[in-house]
């Protein structure tokens, strides 16, 4: 290499050796401090563009799996009315029973049937005042609720309750004609108590198999997410590891630059102990 005043191509070329170690120092750095490799689209362009369809992928699962379990607490608002009604015609039958015999007289009947009138009152307003927000349960009333619970716009990811078709109203039920103020009226209030607890019985356990059913979804939901947030982490997340190295590395050639650039600049100063020799 000759020997000039002007150009210094050793401390050019120094200068660029030192430049990228510290590019590289400073892309590392951000990493570390930021957790990710890809930090602007320059960095990976494809990969951005994928783990940024998975992020939201991911979101919409997260939403997803919260809608199947505000569902599961609409069925859960349902099976609470529902369990105080089965409470009732239990304790309804049960008066029927000791109305049905006659060790007790007509006076104690009536006294019996005053609760009975309060029972049945106690679950025609249930039926009435069970709501998921503004929306009846349990009076038919109600509506075709539609939930989405997945992250897709397809029928698929959607489960349907209609709870209009739910009428679990004393005259529904078939509890109008109980009556226990007679022995006749008591013993033949039992099948209309029997027959109310079975009216009941198929909408209970519908409810339990799909209060089972939104368990399973947003279980399945939650095995989706954490496959969907691992595809993306291989992508997206840094090697925490690997940048530390990285870190060492370019500090380690920073220095090494510095002191070689420190060097290089001095090699014109030869070219004038030439001249004034």
């Amino acid at each position: 290499m000759a020997l000039t005043i002007l150009t210094n191509l050793a401390a050019l070329n120094t200068k660029r050796h030192l430049e990228e170690s510290s590019e590289t120092y400073a892309q590392s750095a951000e990493r570390i401090a930021t957790g990710k490799r890809i930090n602007k689209s320059s960095d990976d362009a494809a990969g951005l563009s994928i783990a940024t369809s998975i992020e939201g992928q991911v979101r919409s699962i997260q939403q997803a799996r919260r809608n199947s379990q505000d569902a599961l607490s609409l069925m859960q608002v349902a099976e609470g009315g529902m369990n105080d009604m089965s409470n009732l015609l239990i304790r309804l039958r049960e008066l029927s029973i000791q109305a049905s015999s006659d060790t007790v007289g007509d006076s104690e009947r009536k006294i019996i049937n005053f609760e009975t009138v309060q029972i049945k009152e106690e679950m025609d307003r249930l039926s009435e005042s069970t709501h998921f927000f503004d929306t009846p349960l349990l009076n038919g009333k109600g509506k075709n609720f539609v939930f989405q619970i997945g992250p897709d716009n397809n029928e698929n990811n959607r489960l349907e309750y209609d709870s209009s078709k739910l009428d679990l109203s004393t005259s529904n039920l078939g509890l109008s004609n109980v009556d226990l103020t007679d022995i006749d009226s008591a013993r033949n209030s039992i099948e209309l108590i029997d027959n109310a607890v079975k009216t009941l019985a198929e909408p209970r356990a519908q409810l339990g198999a799909f209060q089972l059913r939104l368990n399973s979804i947003s279980s399945s939901l939650s095995i989706y997410e954490e496959n969907m947030s691992a595809a993306r982490s291989r992508i997206i997340d840094a090697d925490i590891a690997k940048e530390t190295a990285n870190v060492v590395k370019s500090q380690v050639l920073q220095k090494a630059g510095v002191a070689i650039l420190a060097q290089a600049n001095m090699q014109p100063s030869l070219a004038l102990k030439l001249i004034g020799d």
